[in-house]
């Protein structure tokens, strides 16, 4: 089963082509590197949770929109040999600066435990699996 590099940010939702524009910039280097999937998505319904909930995870302001994002790998040593090399590729260099605060990003490494893709659930295909 794949490997799963989730990421959650704020970003200003009045920067919301500028963040378009990096991922669709950066996604063909991902894949360069052996991402099989790259997807971005911009927060449309996030409720106030009691205690915490997306927006509180990356201290969103009022103006700023969240992103869940995930990268997915074929496996973890394949992510983890991308991650060392893409250290030094030059063109992440050459990027415009990122659109949110990298600071208050939420990232991790995932190991999926079940996946409708694998299950031959109706309607499987939605997701992908290896």
């Amino acid at each position: 089963m794949s490997y799963i590099q989730g990421f959650l940010i704020a970003v200003p939702k009045d920067k919301k082509q500028a963040y378009i524009d990096a991922a669709r910039a950066s996604a063909p280097i991902f894949k360069e590197y052996g991402a099989l999937r790259v997807v971005e998505t911009w927060s449309e319904t996030t409720p106030d949770g009691k205690i915490t909930d997306f927006k509180r995870a990356v201290q969103a302001k009022p103006d700023e929109a969240v992103v869940f994002a995930w990268i997915e790998w074929p496996d973890q040593a394949t992510y983890e040999a991308a991650s060392d090399r893409m250290q030094t590729d030059e063109r992440w260099r050459a990027m415009p600066e990122m659109p949110f605060d990298g600071q208050r990003m939420v990232w991790g490494g995932f190991d999926p435990i079940f996946d409708t893709a694998d299950t031959g659930w109706p309607g499987a295909g939605f997701a992908s699996s290896s």
